[in-house]
């Protein structure tokens, strides 16, 4: 069974922190890319069967409720064993939720990010707590009880103190799955790029250390683990029998097709992506092109500990891999990076923090 991956790359506004594909764009352009998906997904075979659904962007929450049923209904297996939308907190609306379960949803992701005011101001989000208090009740007022709650560590003028309050409300509102993202410093967000710079907007001059970062996790895996939260996965979070069945695909290696704009797909054996940008996107359907826009050969022994080893069970080994890796292996287990029980290695609470240092070798051997 396969995993679908429905990308709409469209926002009410850009938030600073956001390193993604998506943004503000014409009203022409998203209706326009809504005709373009809608065709991409008509036109695919899905052979094999498709247990899981997942619309990720952007904003999904805000897509045109007609869109998102001629959408969804163009996929075979409802009722699916899961499916998720991404929303927008101030987006949640009856009307929304009703029409979300009418169309097959059972699932919904609330990017919420953090629960202080201050935080959110600077990044551009214009929720509050309050707000994520209410549609979190209406939704479990209409039956939809699989939420998911995200978090940033790292935000400007995030302190130890109100990052447990962000905490405290996840104890309040009890989902049975969060997700903790550090921020992520890079060129492709303009916060990123501010702190690259050494500028001061978006409050970049403010923005947490890398150590008090990685104190900010530490701090909310010890309260998730608490509350009945464990860690499943380096990001993520879930009471026992709540994990993402569509996430897991990609830390599983089984196969996932993904729509729409630098959507992303795996059959088991190559990997490919769509064009980046809505433009192109569109621009290639008016033409009559496909979307795709890359294309390699997955490599199963490097993707083996590349992926495996972001969950928490780790990966078992085999006595191919203990030979080939012989060397990490050993060089992360003396220094405390990687620990083992019996032929399985997996990560320890050091090497979860210092994980790309750890799949670069498993890369590189």
């Amino acid at each position: 069974m396969t995993g679908i991956y429905i990308s709409y790359p469209f926002c009410a506004q850009k938030c600073t922190y956001c390193n993604f594909a998506s943004g503000v764009f014409p009203r022409a352009l998203e209706e326009k890319y809504g005709q373009a998906l809608s065709a991409e997904i008509r036109t695919s075979s899905f052979a094999g069967g498709v247990d899981t659904v997942y619309l990720g962007g952007g904003t999904p929450s805000a897509m045109p409720l007609e869109l998102l049923d001629e959408i969804l209904r163009a996929i075979p297996g409802r009722p699916w064993r899961e499916a998720t939308i991404e929303t927008a907190p101030g987006t949640v609306t009856l009307e929304r939720a009703r029409a979300w379960i009418l169309s097959g949803i059972n699932r919904v992701s609330l990017g919420v990010q953090s629960f202080v005011q201050h935080e959110l101001a600077r990044t551009g989000r214009r929720h509050s707590a309050a707000v994520v208090e209410a549609e979190i009740a209406l939704l479990r007022g209409c039956g939809l009880s699989n939420l998911n709650i995200d978090l940033i560590a790292g935000l400007p003028g995030q302190t130890e103190a109100s990052w447990r309050e962000s905490l405290d409300w996840i104890e309040k509102l009890a989902p049975p799955h969060v997700s903790i993202y550090m921020l992520e410093v890079d060129e492709d967000s303009r916060l990123g790029a501010e702190i690259l710079l050494g500028g001061k907007r978006y409050g970049a001059f403010d923005a947490p250390s890398d150590d008090m970062c990685a104190a900010f996790y530490e701090t909310a895996v010890e309260r998730l683990r608490g509350m009945g939260i464990p860690r499943y996965e380096i990001s993520n979070f879930a009471r026992p029998g709540w994990e993402s069945i569509h996430n897991l695909k990609y830390w599983q290696r089984t196969p996932y097709t993904g729509f729409g704009a630098d959507a992303h797909s795996f059959d088991g054996a190559r990997r490919w992506q769509n064009v980046e940008s809505a433009a192109d996107y569109v621009a290639r359907w008016d033409r009559g092109e496909s979307a795709r826009e890359e294309s390699s050969d997955a490599n199963a022994g490097e993707e083996k500990f590349f992926v495996g080893l972001r969950l928490s069970e780790g990966v078992e080994t085999s006595a191919e891999d203990r030979k080939q890796y012989a060397e990490p292996i050993e060089r992360f287990v003396e220094s405390g990076l990687l620990e083992r029980d019996g032929a399985r290695i997996r990560l320890t609470n050091q090497g979860v923090l210092l994980s790309n240092e750890v799949f670069q070798e498993f890369l590189n051997a």
